[in-house]
């Protein structure tokens, strides 16, 4: 009998990294999309009893997640980064290989989404919108967007040259499939500049992805670029803004396992479950992100459709950014950029 509680106390010990295995730490960004996941992604698996999600919020700090495996103490274990991070970390060796044999098929999803280290999980776009209640007539053309005449007041940018330059070279009349193969070129970027030049007077930059949409309501601007997602937030909350798809920019946000997770096996359910048909439909209807894996948007009804970066209508006229220009050529732009927008 006096065995009986060593015993107990050997047990216990025992099960403590089962059950520290069964909590999986899984980090976004937050906001209205950490809302969206929790409801389609993360109560889901926990209620399947896949094991406990515990949410982090960060800013896409790729340098926590380096100073992680550097120092081998990882305590991430799925991680949502953008599209350069998952490249530059894969290259860096930052994270776990992905065994897509447990994702599922490749050909379910969008070419895009599929990365040796990483599964694409969302889709969204910078887009051309305006508010309803202040602007009749709808603008349909990035040159519209550059039209002052028809379409008085400032515009909201982005400050920075991405999208930016893309955008003023729709606008000057390049097709969106030759957006980069123009701007690669030096005549090309000193095209987009000079188109950049003719609306800088009615230029109002923005910096957060919650001002675009703030610069609308109040009136500050008659159109704006901004995130298709934090237009959708406003919607939800009665705004009557609106989005103009043609030409549109999007990308992608990749789920990664950092390089060492001690919950690796569990990671890669959790991203197989948050990669399922079932799941990416529930997350696009609390959040209008597009769906990677494309049997989701089967499950959508034409409503929640309309409003994603990823429906047939919306994405005809859209352009991928392109992280491998920007990795090539976005120092030099970054800095010719800065020097345009001081003058």
């Amino acid at each position: 009998m006096k065995l009986k509680p060593l015993m107990i106390a050997v047990a216990a010990i025992v099960t403590l990294p089962v059950l520290a295995q069964s909590q999986l730490t899984v980090v976004n960004f937050g906001g209205a999309n950490g809302a969206a996941q929790k409801k389609a992604y993360f109560e889901s698996f926990e209620k399947a009893g896949a094991g406990k999600v515990v949410p982090v919020e960060y800013n896409g700090e790729q340098a926590k997640i380096k100073a992680m495996v550097e120092a081998k103490n990882v305590t991430w274990d799925v991680v949502e980064v953008e599209s350069p991070d998952v490249n530059r970390g894969c290259d860096e060796g930052l994270f776990e290989k992905m065994d897509w044999s447990k994702v599922g098929n490749k050909a379910d999803f969008q070419p895009a989404a599929v990365h040796e280290c990483g599964v694409g999980t969302f889709v969204w776009s910078t887009v051309m919108a305006y508010n309803g209640d202040k602007l009749k007539t709808a603008p349909t053309t990035w040159a519209d967007f550059w039209d002052t005449k028809k379409f008085p007041g400032k515009r909201g940018m982005r400050k920075g040259p991405r999208y930016n330059l893309e955008f003023a070279l729709m606008a000057d009349g390049v097709k969106s499939a030759d957006v980069y193969k123009v701007l690669a070129t030096k005549e090309g970027a000193d095209r987009a500049f000079k188109k950049m030049t003719e609306l800088k007077p009615n230029i109002q930059f923005w910096e957060a992805g919650a001002q675009p949409p703030q610069f609308l309501v109040a009136g500050d601007v008659t159109m704006t670029t901004a995130y298709n997602g934090r237009i959708d937030a406003a919607q939800r909350e009665g705004k009557n803004l609106k989005i103009t798809w043609t030409g549109g920019i999007y990308d992608l946000d990749y789920w990664v396992m950092p390089k060492g997770t001690p919950n690796k096996a569990l990671a890669q359910k959790f991203i197989t479950h948050a990669s399922s048909a079932d799941a990416q439909a529930e997350y696009a209807r609390n959040i209008s992100y597009g769906p990677t894996n494309n049997k989701a948007l089967a499950k959508l009804d034409a409503k929640v459709l309309s409003l994603l970066p990823t429906s047939p209508a919306n994405s005809k006229d859209a352009l991928q950014f392109n992280i491998h220009f920007w990795a090539d050529q976005g120092e030099a732009l970054e800095k010719r950029f800065a020097a345009w927008a001081a003058q």
